[in-house]
């Protein structure tokens, strides 16, 4: 097959510049057929690009006979480049059209698999084709200014970003939800295979590499065997996690306020049309402001209880239990001081050894935890006491005991899941809409 050729130096106009109606002359344009429809001498022809959709109006007098022929012919996803004249008219998505001079294929598609209405699971199915979706593009390009903004707002506060091993042999969230990862060509004195483990979280080395560079942050996948089929679970998921020495948890609890304040700003300011796209209610966006209202985990267990749940001290917060909490809620809320039991490197409540010096960050309308995170235990005796007390082995912990020996400081750290933050900013229905390609414990394709 011969392609056509384009010229290197050709200009090209994206679509939402004519929408603004800042170009009103003749354009160059290209991108692919969104729709099509043809009546006698006239070939209706909606284009999209990466910045919207205009109608073309190709008519059998103003091209070439073969271009007419064309137009009426591509089908969905044919890839074009076309010229034509800008008019105004109401009756055309956004308010303008072009009038083409010329209307080029450059690829003529197969029949798109993938039409209106169709199931989740077909369209998981046809992941690699429903990227190029309106609501796909627009969570993806606010999910492109999430992770941007998590970056500009910790670089301008002067911390480091560094990466971590994605293979560990140290547990950081529980064993129940690692993935385990055999090594062949390793085996142990006894001649058993050895196993090292997909991380849950950046933290434990966080740990070590903030004794040298203070502050520092990450952006890495993350991977827990969730089991859980919530709209909020994947098994591989992006994590954005911050730890600072001398840093009390109420000073990272500020930190992160303005993070989350500073991203919704960004987001505005960048990407209202993709959120009107996706059906956004950008008023509840608009009036998110620090700080945050703040409720203990004893008060949030007598609030629970109060609508009809039965907790007691100890247990744990799910989805359903951080969706009945928020889902009346239009900003986020904080939970402080949970029991002992929720991770053995934060600090226990000197003033309440029941509690930890720690907190969780629910995301407001029923979206629940987006960020977990403390003040971490920095006594090399009281660490080995809390490993001890979570059934916990040392030895498998020798490292992250050891930096705590050479001049300890007071620390703390969080994690924020990125991928359910962008779903809530989204207003998505499911955190599967808002990453390219999900993972859960039965998809790993495509």
């Amino acid at each position: 097959m011969k392609y056509p050729e384009f010229p290197d130096d050709v200009i090209y106009t994206p679509i939402n510049e004519i929408l603004s109606g800042q170009v009103k002359d003749n354009v160059k344009l290209r991108g692919w057929i969104y729709r099509t429809r043809s009546s006698g001498k006239l070939a209706f022809v909606v284009i999209r690009d990466s910045t919207g959709i205009i109608q073309c109006t190709v008519s059998k007098n103003n091209v070439e006979s073969l271009d007419f022929e064309n137009a009426g012919k591509a089908l969905v996803e044919s890839s074009v480049v076309l010229d034509g004249l800008v008019v105004a008219d109401d009756r055309a998505p956004g308010g303008f059209e072009i009038r083409a001079t010329s209307f080029n294929i450059v690829h003529f598609a197969e029949t798109f698999p993938i039409t209106k209405d169709q199931s989740d699971e077909h369209l998981l199915n046809n992941r690699h084709l429903w990227l190029r979706s309106r609501n796909m593009v627009s969570a993806l390009k606010i999910r492109s200014t999430v992770f941007k903004a998590f970056r500009d707002y910790w670089q301008r506060l002067d911390y480091t970003e560094i990466q971590s091993p994605s293979f560990t042999t140290s547990a950081c969230e529980g064993g129940s939800t690692l993935f385990n990862v055999h090594y062949d060509d390793e085996t142990e004195k006894s001649g058993q295979k050895f196993y090292a483990h997909l991380s849950q979280s950046w933290q434990l080395y966080a740990e070590a590499s903030m004794f040298g560079l203070e502050n520092i942050f990450t952006v890495a996948p993350s991977f827990r065997a969730e089991k859980s089929r919530t709209r909020r679970h994947l098994t591989e998921f992006w994590h954005a996690e911050v730890e600072a020495a001398w840093t009390h948890n109420h000073q990272m609890m500020d930190l992160e306020e303005g993070m989350i304040v500073y991203i919704i700003k960004k987001v505005l300011e960048k990407n209202r049309p993709e959120l009107e796209q996706l059906g956004r209610d950008i008023s509840i966006l608009e009036n998110i402001k620090a700080p945050f209202d703040k409720m203990k985990y004893e008060e949030v267990i007598e609030k629970l209880n109060s609508m009809g749940f039965d907790l007691a001290w100890g247990d744990d917060f799910g989805y359903k239990e951080e969706k009945a909490l928020t889902q009346d809620l239009r900003s986020p809320l904080y939970i402080t001081n949970f029991p002992r039991e929720k991770g053995f490197y934060h600090r226990p409540d000197p003033e309440d050894p029941r509690s930890l010096v720690c907190h969780d960050l629910l995301a407001p309308e029923g979206y629940g935890e987006i960020i977990g995170g403390g003040e971490r235990v920095w006594s090399p005796d009281e660490l080995t006491e809390r490993i001890l007390e979570e059934n916990l082995e040392p030895e498998s912990y020798g490292w992250y005991l050891d930096i705590r020996k050479f001049g300890s400081v007071p620390h703390s750290g969080f994690g924020l899941g990125l991928d359910r933050t962008v779903s809530w900013i989204c207003g998505s229905d499911h955190i599967k809409h808002v990453i390219p390609f999900p993972r859960t414990m039965r998809r790993t394709t495509p």
